[in-house]
């Protein structure tokens, strides 16, 4: 299964990445997929927090990916891996719309 770890885990770094690209952006970065970045406050502020966001998700996804290393190959254990990646996927989306209030420019 290690195949399956370093799959993963290639995943991990990859939205590691998009936290990084963020953190670097001067740029307001956009987050939902095919949508205008938003109008904000403070473009350094918020391009931090989106970057930190994706830093603690990119740490969490590769935390679920650890029963990979430590069981069998048709364990239960891989149910925590599939059922966790939607559950802190939700979270991301509700962490930024909170981001999102915070900084969004008001009329």
């Amino acid at each position: 299964m290690i195949f399956g770890f370093i799959i993963w885990t290639l995943i991990s770094l990859l939205l590691l990445g998009i936290g990084i690209w963020a953190w670097r952006s001067d740029k307001p970065v956009g987050f939902f997929t095919g949508t205008k970045p938003p109008a904000v406050s403070d473009v350094r502020k918020y391009n931090h927090s989106v970057a930190v966001l994706w830093f603690a998700y990119a740490a969490l996804f590769e935390l679920l990916g650890l029963p990979f290393l430590f069981l069998k190959h048709n364990a239960a254990g891989f149910l925590l891996c599939i059922a966790g990646v939607p559950v802190i996927s939700i979270a991301l989306m509700l962490v930024y719309t909170r981001i999102l209030r915070r900084y969004e420019q008001k009329p």
